[in-house]
C-alpha cells in the first residue's frame, strides 16, 4: 500500500497557489499555465482556501458573474479537507469519494507538502495493481 509521501516523492511537491484577493480570471489563467485543476489559496504561509475549475464553473460562469471582477475569496472553498503524508492512497481515495472532492492538499503539521488529485490516486492504484499482476504472472510461469 503506497503512502501519500511516496506518491508525492514520485509526483513532486510543487505547490501552485494564489492570493485570496486575486481575481478569478488570474486564478483560471494560472491553472491553465500550470496545467492543474486547482490552486491553494494562501495568506502568507497559511492555507486559507482552495479554488478549483469546478468552483469557477459553478460559482462564476453559471451564475453570470465576471471573472475579471470576482475575487477568489468570493468562491473559494474554505472548509478544506487535507491529507497527511503517512496516510495511504486508499485512505485518501475513500475521503475524496465520500466528500466528493477531487483535490487534497497534503499537510505535515503546519507545513504544506504538496497536493494530490483523484487522478494521482487512481494512477497510483493502477500502478500497484499492474505490479501485483506482473508478480503473480511471474510466479505462475516459474
Amino acid at each position: 500500500m503506497a503512502t501519500i509521501k511516496q506518491l508525492l516523492d514520485q509526483k513532486g511537491h510543487t505547490i501552485h497557489s494564489i492570493a485570496r484577493d486575486a481575481t478569478v480570471l488570474e486564478a483560471i489563467r494560472k491553472m491553465a499555465e500550470n496545467d492543474v485543476g486547482s490552486l491553494m489559496v494562501m495568506q502568507g504561509d497559511r492555507l486559507v482556501g482552495l479554488i478549483t475549475e469546478r468552483h469557477y464553473a459553478r460559482n462564476v460562469f453559471l451564475k453570470g458573474k465576471s471573472s475579471p471582477t470576482t475575487r477568489v475569496e468570493e468562491i473559494m472553498q474554505t472548509n478544506i479537507l487535507v491529507a497527511r503524508p503517512e496516510q495511504t492512497v486508499e485512505e485518501c481515495m475513500a475521503v475524496m469519494t465520500k466528500n466528493r472532492v477531487r483535490h487534497l492538499p497534503v499537510v505535515d503539521g503546519s507545513k504544506i507538502c504538496g497536493i494530490v488529485s483523484i487522478g494521482d490516486l487512481v494512477n497510483s492504484i493502477i500502478a500497484d495493481q499492474k505490479f501485483a499482476i506482473a508478480q503473480l504472472e511471474h510466479y505462475i510461469r516459474s
